[in-house]
């Protein structure tokens, strides 16, 4: 039953491999697009860079009540659609318009995706098992972001002009086998007892997965409702009651993205041409910061139910400082693409075994049933928010014509490097660890009940 549970989870978190590869795919076609249409620094930051992820703001401010309202399941199976659409409709568009409309839909389904599966695998998994399944999502986004530089590495000339269309449309496969296996997994045990009153459903569901105890699992999540029955109306969700969570998801999701993860992984190539590489030099070893991204998640994931998820993000933490400084000293000295490569794998290596690993299992654990798809909505909110602001900007800053700190971008990453700091004072003063506790045990320990 432990490997039924764990093949459950995997087509859930499977929505992270489209993700990752869906987010990340656009670097390699970031370059020829900018050529082929003659944008501007404002135009293609808007509408060919970062036009996804203002897709995932939108997706995950409003997936949170789909969500709710449907069952995790259904809207799983919807977002396999979503990606399958914009891999296909991005890959044949004609100019950039209708291309960014396409991106947008893709990035919508990652919003929702970002919702959906980690409150459904959280919701399936045992206290025991619940932080590795849940990272389990995380793992395949950054198998997907790996994938994705090796699809893009591989395609450099197979369809000459239009090797960026093939980069973007091969997408279409991995979606549609999502899509046909989502079909085969239950519904959500505590979403079927919380919005559907199907105690015997989502008992069935549980003895399905191997829960030990499923009636004493069902009395526990009945018991948890509950107790927050009074706050059952969702415009209620901005309350004093929930500022704990509200403020903890706020946090980690800001701090994710000011790290400077998706300025990175949005413009390795740029970034490493910028320190000497050719371009298809700087493709390669786009491919080894994904590699690197794939095993130290890996890592986390053996760690984050033995250490802790804030031991996680300590490490992570210092990490990040070290190598995000010596980022900058390597673009302010000229010292050279073999130094900034090191750090710049340092850097992911930090983030992927820190924030990377614990932010959407943290945000999927420290909301009650009633409100967690509510609660994933607003964390993964702020998270694409942020993200989609950088990515914007990011032109206006890199651009060899006009960029503001074209002569100067150390100062971006000590800039991020700053941010690093302060996260760090927050992991070492109020971050709370969820390791090892019930779901519902943890709403007590951070004051809901």
């Amino acid at each position: 039953m432990k490997n039924n549970l764990t093949f459950i989870a995997l087509v859930a978190a499977m929505a992270g491999f489209l993700f990752g590869f869906d987010t990340v795919v656009i670097s390699g076609a970031n370059l020829p697009i900018k050529n082929l249409w003659n944008t501007s620094p404002w135009f293609h930051g808007f509408f060919i860079m970062s036009m996804a992820l203002w897709g995932t703001v939108i997706g995950a401010l409003f997936g949170g009540k789909p969500t709710e309202k449907y069952g995790r399941k259904k809207v799983l199976f919807w977002i396999g659609i979503l990606y399958t659409l914009s891999a296909v409709g991005s890959a044949l568009a004609p100019e950039p318009y209708s291309f960014s409309f396409f991106r947008f839909i893709g990035g919508v389904g990652v919003g929702i995706s970002s919702i959906a599966a980690p409150t459904y695998i959280a919701e399936i998994a045992s206290s025991a098992t619940r932080g590795r399944l849940v990272a389990m999502y995380q793992f395949n986004i950054v198998f997907g972001i790996l994938i994705a530089f090796i699809s893009n590495y591989l395609l450099q000339g197979f369809g000459g002009a239009n090797d960026w269309r093939w980069m973007l449309g091969v997408e279409a496969l991995p979606a549609i086998a999502y899509t046909l296996m989502v079909i085969g997994i239950p519904e959500s045990p505590r979403w079927l007892i919380t919005n559907r009153n199907d105690v015997a459903g989502a008992t069935q569901v549980l003895r399905q997965v191997g829960t030990p105890d499923p009636e004493q699992e069902i009395s526990q999540i009945v018991k948890a409702n509950e107790e927050v029955e009074a706050l059952n109306n969702r415009e209620q969700f901005f309350s004093r009651k929930y500022s704990k969570p509200i403020i903890l998801a706020f946090l980690i999701a800001f701090f994710n993205q000011f790290s400077g993860i998706n300025f990175i992984l949005y413009y390795a190539p740029e970034i490493l041409e910028r320190a000497g590489l050719a371009a298809k030099d700087s493709l390669f070893n786009s491919i080894a910061i994904g590699g690197v991204n794939l095993i130290f998640t890996f890592v986390g994931l053996y760690f984050i139910d033995r250490t802790g998820r804030r031991n996680l993000m300590l490490i992570g933490s210092f990490g990040y400082i070290i190598s995000l400084t010596m980022v900058a000293y390597s673009f302010y000295a000229g010292a050279g693409p073999g130094l900034m490569m090191t750090f710049l794998l340092i850097f992911i290596a930090s983030h992927a075994f820190g924030q990377g690993t614990v932010i959407w299992v943290f945000i999927s654990e420290i909301f009650p049933n009633k409100v967690r798809a509510m609660g994933q909505s607003f964390g993964a909110s702020i998270h694409w928010v942020c993200a989609a602001l950088i990515t914007l900007i990011t032109p206006v800053f890199l651009d060899s014509a006009n960029g503001v700190l074209k002569d100067d971008p150390w100062i971006i990453f000590v800039f991020f490097a700053g941010i690093m700091t302060v996260q760090l004072l927050w992991v070492l003063t109020t971050y709370p660890e969820t390791k090892g506790v019930s779901l519902e045990e943890i709403q007590h320990k951070l004051g809901i009940s």
